[in-house]
């Protein structure tokens, strides 16, 4: 990893507003790809969520740092939608939601926002999601993919939960779920019984475009 980029992670995780958007915007400027910031703007995140969940950071660092992710997505993501010309066909659909009992949607709207621009007719609806709703929304939208997000580690029975739930439902064989979080592994893949994990939003993009293609 070069400098800049280790001193953009280390402004976000460290709530260093102005300099974190001076970086991300010279970063930019400089023409380096508006993925990759995302992507880097993701690692901190992952930092402030363990912080989080240590108690060594609250709810007010979270929200300033869902601020400084919001201020940078506003400038990287016009870049990408350039770069990416924009699809007119919709590849398939996609539903995704942060499950119940978390609260973060960072990583959520980048994935959402690069399936949006690779092709792909998404519905985020949103956080803290029921099982319940997740249930209703397959039965309403019925999506080729469900993603499943969550930040936290508590999360994860959230997600077992969810996908027991959408096969109690009947509904299991007609789609196939991804999670994606700061620590979803392999380890936690196997746990919830989705068919796979996303480190990050292209990897988000990739399973998709395989599963839907298939």
């Amino acid at each position: 990893m070069i400098e800049n980029e280790k001193e953009l992670i280390e402004a976000i995780a460290e709530m260093r507003e102005e300099e974190a958007f001076a970086l991300a915007k010279g970063m930019l400027d400089r023409g380096e790809d508006p993925v990759r910031v995302l992507e880097l703007c993701r690692e901190a995140m992952d930092i402030v969520g363990k912080r989080f969940e240590k108690q060594e950071y609250f709810l007010p660092e979270l929200v300033l740092a869902g601020e400084m992710l919001e201020n940078i997505g506003a400038i990287a993501k016009p870049l990408i939608q350039e770069k990416s010309g924009g699809a007119s066909n919709k590849l398939g659909r996609v539903l995704i939601g942060t499950v119940h009992g978390d609260l973060h949607d960072i990583g959520k709207n980048i994935v959402t926002f690069m399936l949006d621009i690779n092709g792909f007719e998404v519905k985020d609806i949103g956080i803290d999601v029921p099982v319940a709703k997740f249930v209703e929304e397959i039965q309403d939208f019925k999506p080729a993919v469900v993603g499943l997000s969550g930040f936290l580690t508590l999360a994860f029975d959230s997600m077992k939960e969810t996908v027991q739930a959408i096969e109690a439902a009947g509904l299991r064989d007609q789609m196939k779920i991804m999670i994606g979080g700061g620590q979803v592994d392999e380890a936690v893949r196997t746990y919830t019984g989705a068919d796979a994990y996303g480190i990050n939003a292209v990897a988000a993009v990739t399973l998709c475009r395989e599963w839907i293609a298939a």
